[in-house]
């Protein structure tokens, strides 16, 4: 009694970096605003050093601040292109 179990498997196989394209692709204002975010962030660790007499609290509340508008404003962005495209 042979107990055969195998599934098989499409043809093709997809990787991540194919996944990440065809998304991408689909919603291009998504890694503009994943790329922005990343870029405020970063931008508020390099001033972090020279924030002056500010209190941490604040600089990091201001640069949370920044990163959520542009990210809020990737996503406005891309809903109206989505919508323009559509009609």
């Amino acid at each position: 009694m042979s107990t055969d179990t195998s599934v098989s498997l499409p043809s093709y196989e997809e990787d991540q970096g194919s996944k990440l394209t065809q998304k991408a692709k689909e919603a291009p204002f998504i890694p503009v605003g994943t790329a922005g975010f990343a870029a405020i962030v970063a931008y508020g660790l390099y001033k972090l050093k020279s924030r002056g007499n500010t209190k941490m609290s604040i600089h990091l509340i201001h640069m949370r601040v920044a990163a959520q508008g542009f990210v809020v404003g990737a996503m406005t962005v891309g809903i109206g292109y989505s919508i323009y495209r559509e009609f």
